[in-house]
């Protein structure tokens, strides 16, 4: 159940954003993002080793599986054994982004967003909040992901984007005092909205105003958000910053 109004009315200066599950269905990465890049983890591997993105992420897996010798076909067994347990490996996000990005730039993908997500985005950002996201996926899967949703590019709505490389693990309260001392704000001063209860604690624990996204379908749905404010659409959430209120 939602807490009262008063518990989801919010003084801040930003919002950082959740993807999967908070502003988009997982179902969606789930079943097609996934294996849209499953099916071309070895071209990638094969066609752009020289990449330094590519060469870093080949480096970091064969550093986690304690194989430095791994050849593509092992590190591409590696990545889909990953997918299977949903492992938030950065090196597999960071492979998955690539492709990813490959695919939104040909048009063979199209972001998806609930209903509510991006007219709030426009009024937040009109009433000058500034929006941030921060997500497993890599900085250059989300920037794909921004830039190419149903309503266009959406990326100038964005202050800023962090992922497990820039900022941290989303489960540890120190990736969020970066983030904010990136985007050179006190703690107090940011609100984060996610669909994890143990990315919410972590926030929290920074000093965060938090928000537990509970979307019906969702994995996290029936867990709850423990006793963190929650919404079940981001309709529900009000937020007002110096001079103006949405």
């Amino acid at each position: 159940m939602s807490l009262p109004d008063p518990a989801r009315r919010f003084d801040v200066d930003a919002v950082v954003l959740d993807i999967e599950g908070t502003t988009s269905a997982t179902g969606f990465v789930v079943d097609v993002l996934y294996p849209y890049s499953r099916s071309r983890f070895a071209a990638l591997l094969s066609e752009r080793s020289g990449d330094p993105a590519v060469a870093r992420a080949l480096a970091q897996v064969r550093e986690l599986t304690g194989d430095p010798h791994a050849d593509p076909a092992a590190v591409v067994k590696t990545l889909n054994a990953w997918l299977d347990e949903d492992r938030k490996a950065t090196p597999l996000k960071t492979l998955q982004g690539l492709i990813w990005a490959e695919g939104f730039a040909r048009g063979d993908l199209v972001s998806h967003f609930y209903d509510d997500v991006l007219p709030a985005l426009r009024g937040w950002h009109t009433a000058g909040l500034r929006l941030y996201v921060y997500s497993s996926g890599s900085v250059a899967a989300q920037r794909a992901w921004f830039s190419s949703t149903p309503e266009g590019d959406l990326l100038p709505l964005l202050s800023g984007l962090y992922d497990t490389e820039n900022a941290g693990p989303k489960q540890e309260p120190e990736s969020y005092r970066r983030i904010a001392e990136s985007a050179e704000l006190p703690a107090g001063r940011l609100l984060f909205l996610s669909d994890r209860p143990g990315e919410l604690d972590a926030a929290r624990t920074a000093g965060w105003h938090t928000v537990g996204i509970r979307r019906p379908g969702e994995p996290f749905f029936q867990q709850g958000v423990g006793d963190h404010a929650q919404a079940g659409s981001f309709d529900e959430i009000s937020i007002s910053t110096t001079g103006s209120s949405t």
